[in-house]
């Protein structure tokens, strides 16, 4: 609170002088040249140091104002008080010079949070207009503030399930109400969370509600989701939900599915085009191996990534190994993969997230600068010869977004 109100009243003082020695048109006499030359004269100039001090502490002043800003609206609960604070975080930040943009760093906040070129926010259609109709789609994701990946993995998702169902109205919801909020705040586009969407359809009358996840498994996201849908059950004539990416979790940790087999067959295609080799045994021939980062989990549903390795080696894929950023289940650690590519004999690797979106993980958590980065693990290692990124998700696949629609298909048949 003090560093916000010295800001505020630093904002204040600051612009009290401007006002007072910035007025024209006034009833005072222009000064003679004899006053100036003896104001010249007994006019004491500030030290630097003193000049240098000052200015330190009131562009730090404003910058920790932003971070308190920023740091307020970076919480998973909406409240009525949420759209006035990114409105006056992003006014906060506009107001900062570069230099003091710079500064910006709070409990979450940093200068990336407003400042970082994440692509062109308009290219993305938030799927929240009315008029849906009694029919709808209602498409639900974590989410991402990374413009380029919303658009074209969270988007590439919802307009193939449009395309196959072009009389349903599809809507789009997020889980993340953080990632909600920096969106809007960055970007001034507004997208509902599942209690907006579902209120959304209800005020719209809409009597079948088909709600697809584009979460990969059963995790905790799932969960919660299907919980906050009980609320809903009598506000419709049916709700379905339908699967996740990789379907049914199944029981240990070499039970695969259909599913699995699809994404696991869809990914490495891509991934083995993306890097310029005819085919996957070319790539292990000149010594390559892909890695594909997952998220991980505590939740029960993390033996899906084992699953996902005993999927990619029934296949005989050798040189794919999949890891995960929260190193759970623990043989997905990235020090495990490490020395499972190392031993394999492999000396080239590429890197490439197992999620739905290219968003936050994509870019730092595995092609980061920093030295936790996987990239910066693997090559800090000293294993290998060369270790490249491909920044891209899993839902801009043609593949992957023929599941889902498969999952609705499949869904609608059970109704």
């Amino acid at each position: 609170m003090k560093k916000r109100f010295f800001a505020m009243a630093l904002t204040a003082m600051l612009a009290a002088g401007t006002v007072m020695t910035g007025c024209e048109g006034g009833n005072e006499p222009a000064p003679t040249e004899t006053e100036v030359e003896a104001t010249e004269e007994t006019t004491e100039e500030p030290t630097e140091e003193t000049t240098e001090e000052g200015s330190a502490e009131e562009d730090q002043a404003l910058a920790d104002n932003v971070a308190e800003l920023i740091d307020a609206i970076y919480v998973q609960t909406r409240t009525d008080e949420t759209d006035a604070q990114c409105v006056a975080a992003k006014e906060a930040w506009d107001a900062l010079t570069d230099a003091q943009k710079e500064l910006v760093e709070g409990e979450f906040a940093d200068p990336d949070y407003f400042g970082r070129d994440t692509g062109d926010a308009s290219k993305d259609d938030p799927l929240n207009a009315d008029d849906i109709g009694e029919n709808e789609i209602l498409v639900v994701s974590f989410g991402t503030s990374f413009n380029d990946s919303r658009a074209n993995d969270i988007g590439g998702i919802e307009k193939a399930i449009q395309e196959a169902y072009p009389d349903w109205s599809v809507r789009r919801a997020f889980t993340a109400q953080i990632i909600i909020n920096h969106v809007q705040a960055r970007d001034g586009e507004f997208i509902d969370n599942v209690e907006q969407a579902l209120d959304r359809a209800v005020d719209n009358g809409v009597k079948n509600l088909v709600v697809q996840p584009t979460h990969l498994m059963h995790g905790a996201e799932y969960d919660e989701l299907v919980e906050a849908l009980e609320k809903y059950n009598d506000k419709f004539e049916s709700i379905i939900v339908s699967e996740p990416m990789l379907g049914e979790v199944g029981a240990d940790s070499t039970e695969t599915n259909d599913d699995k087999k699809a994404v696991a067959e869809a990914v490495v295609a891509a991934a083995v085009s993306e890097a310029g080799f005819d085919s996957l045994e070319a790539a292990k021939e000149a010594g390559t191996a892909f890695v594909l980062m997952g998220h991980g989990t505590s939740h029960k549903a993390k033996v899906t990534y084992e699953q996902m390795q005993a999927q990619f080696d029934a296949l005989g894929y050798d040189n794919v190994f999949v890891g995960t950023v929260e190193g759970e289940p623990e043989s997905t650690e990235c020090s495990v993969v490490i020395d499972n590519v190392s031993a394999a004999g492999y000396t080239n690797v590429v890197l490439r997230p197992l999620m739905v979106v290219a968003g936050d993980h994509a870019n730092n958590d595995m092609a980061g600068d920093e030295e936790d980065s996987w990239k910066s693990m693997f090559e800090a290692s000293g294993k290998f010869d060369s270790v490249d990124c491909q920044i891209l998700g899993l839902g801009s696949i043609p593949e992957i977004e023929a599941i889902y629609v498969a999952h609705i298909d499949e869904a609608l048949k059970k109704k």
